[in-house]
């Protein structure tokens, strides 16, 4: 096994030794969209965030190593469907601070209930890709009367395939050598590998992807995440969650497969679970127009029973206390 690891590592460094220039700053999503990107200090980090619309509050969480690129194609129509959308790039990732500590699963859910509190957002429903989908689903277990409804697409939680690249990027020595090599090619790579059709995957989309990586804190961050954060923290724990959830899945996802989606289902009450034939692990880029139509239909019909004040609805013991 061991032997399997360096040989891989020795690949890693020989495709990765040389990083290429990234796009501008101007060219950086949002650039060309109609939404403005803003920046908000919560918590002792400062977010790159975006916040439009009207109506019932919808935020999203971005995956590990991506940015709110990933909803680049999700937000306009849930804006249109009558809804105000927030995304940003979580803690470490995208254009947002990359401090030294704070990647624990806790200090994520932290993280998401203060920037509702700074945007004056007393509830919300709550939609999660991959590492995204655990932080919503820890949120909605520690604060349920923050989260209206939760959407998991992809969602880690009860744990993944875990690529070598993490398990040696949490050694101390190989690991910051190992980071300090991030090139365009293997983020490409690494995005494809994301697609059931890798064909579907852009240069500009490569390019989006790559500019923050390029930054000099990422590799640092990325691995404070590795060591800190639990991919498998919702395990035992899903039936604390009381928010009405839509589980989504892309039916040929590779590093999260659908068995663990169903089983995530299968453990939070009242949960429904659909797949999307023809989509990896990306499932709301590669399949963009079946994952908005079924959010939309899950925000209108799948949130009827959620009462308007769930905070004072909250307070009258209508929703269970968090278990531990």
């Amino acid at each position: 096994m061991k032997r399997v690891v360096w040989c891989w590592l020795a690949c890693w460094l020989a495709g990765a030794a040389c990083r290429s220039s990234t796009i501008p700053e101007a060219a950086r999503f949002p650039a060309g969209t109609g939404f403005t990107a803003r920046r908000l200090t919560v918590d002792g980090t400062t977010l790159r965030y975006i916040d439009t619309g009207r109506g019932t509050p919808v935020v999203f969480l971005h995956g590990l190593g991506a940015s709110m690129y990933a909803w680049r194609k999700n937000l306009a129509p849930i804006v249109a469907a009558g809804y105000r959308v927030i995304a940003f790039d979580n803690r470490g990732f995208g254009f947002s601070d990359k401090p030294a500590t704070g990647y624990d699963n806790a200090s994520y859910a932290r993280l998401v209930v203060a920037l509702l509190d700074s945007l004056h957002v007393p509830d919300a429903v709550l939609i999660g890709h991959s590492m995204g989908g655990a932080i919503a689903a820890e949120v909605a277990i520690a604060h349920p009367e923050r989260v209206r409804g939760l959407v998991l697409i992809g969602s880690a939680g009860l744990g993944a395939r875990e690529p070598p690249l993490f398990r040696v990027g949490r050694w101390p020595v190989v690991g910051p050598l190992l980071f300090a090599f991030r090139s365009r090619g293997f983020t490409e790579r690494f995005l494809k590998a994301t697609y059931a059709d890798p064909g579907k995957v852009s240069d500009a989309d490569v390019d989006q992807y790559y500019a923050p990586v390029a930054d000099p804190e990422y590799g640092r961050a990325l691995r404070a995440v590795l060591r800190q954060f639990r991919f498998d923290a919702l395990a035992g724990r899903l039936d604390h969650i009381a928010a009405p959830t839509l589980v989504l899945w892309g039916e040929a996802d590779r590093l999260i497969p659908i068995r663990l989606g169903r089983a995530l289902a299968g453990g939070i009450p009242g949960a429904a679970f659909l797949s999307v034939a023809r989509a990896g692990h990306s499932v709301q880029e590669e399949a963009p127009d079946e994952v908005n139509r079924l959010l939309i239909h899950f925000l209108k019909d799948g949130l009827a029973r959620i009462p308007r004040d769930l905070a004072f609805e909250r307070r009258a013991g209508i929703f269970p206390q968090p278990c531990g």
